[in-house]
């Protein structure tokens, strides 16, 4: 099975914002903070889902 990427490791949360900005939207504060510190290699990507998943599911 082959595996594609559209977008590049380094460029994937450029991408990400450019697809919220096309609807008029832009990231919040916390998004922001989250995405530099997965980035920086602070902490990982399922650590960013568990953050917005307390954040934004319905309890």
């Amino acid at each position: 099975m082959e595996e594609y990427v559209l977008v590049r490791e380094d460029h994937k949360w450029d991408y990400a914002v450019g697809m919220v900005k096309v609807d008029g939207l832009a990231p919040s504060a916390a998004m922001k903070e989250l995405m530099e510190k997965e980035k920086r290699g602070e902490i990982t990507m399922e650590q960013v889902r568990d953050a917005l998943d307390k954040r934004y599911k319905t309890r």
